[in-house]
C-alpha cells in the first residue's frame, strides 16, 4: 500500500467522522431551534420568508429521497432556493431522510407531517440567536465548500 493510499483512507475516515458530527449537530439545532420557534418548514413557506427578511435566514436544509427525486418542480425550487442562498451567504445542506427529519420538525395542527422538502432556521435580526450546533454546521460547511462541495449532504443519526 502506498503512503497516498493510506493517507486517503485516512481522509475518508475523518470525512465519514465529520459527516455523522454534522448530523448530531442538525439534529441538535433542529430541536433547539423548534424550541425557539425558529424554524419555517416547507417549500412556499420558506420563499416568503426569504422574500421579506432574507437577513432572518440563518441555515437552510434541503431534503429529499427517493420517491421525489424525479420530481422536477421540486428541483427547480431546489435550485432556485440554493442560488438565493449563495447570493445572500446562507449556508445550506442536503437530507437524503426526508421521513426522519419530518419527524424531527413534528406535524402540522391537523396532525398531518409538515412539508419537510426545506427547512429554514430563522434568527431574528434585532437579537441573533446563537447555537454551538449552528456555529458547528457552519464550519462543516465551509470546510466543504473548501473542497467545492457547495451542497454538502448530511446523514441523521439514527435512533
Amino acid at each position: 500500500m502506498t503512503l497516498e493510499e493510506i493517507h486517503g483512507q485516512e481522509n475518508t475516515m475523518e470525512n465519514a467522522d465529520r459527516v455523522q458530527s454534522a448530523g448530531a449537530a442538525l439534529e441538535e439545532l433542529l430541536i433547539a431551534a423548534k424550541k425557539q420557534d425558529y424554524l419555517t418548514v416547507g417549500v412556499y413557506e420558506s420563499a416568503k420568508v426569504m422574500n421579506v427578511d432574507p437577513d432572518s435566514v440563518a441555515f437552510c436544509i434541503l431534503a429529499t429521497d427517493e420517491e421525489y427525486e424525479c420530481d422536477i418542480a421540486l428541483q427547480i425550487h431546489f435550485t432556485l432556493i440554493q442560488a438565493f442562498c449563495f447570493d445572500n451567504d446562507i449556508n445550506v445542506v442536503r437530507v437524503n431522510d426526508i421521513d426522519r427529519l419530518a419527524d424531527l420538525v413534528g406535524a402540522d395542527e391537523t396532525g398531518e407531517p409538515k412539508d419537510a422538502h426545506c427547512i429554514l432556521v430563522t434568527s431574528p435580526s434585532a437579537n441573533p440567536w446563537k447555537d454551538p450546533a449552528l456555529d458547528k454546521l457552519s464550519v462543516f460547511c465551509e470546510e466543504r465548500r473548501s473542497v467545492y462541495d457547495w451542497v454538502p449532504t448530511i446523514t441523521l443519526p439514527e435512533r
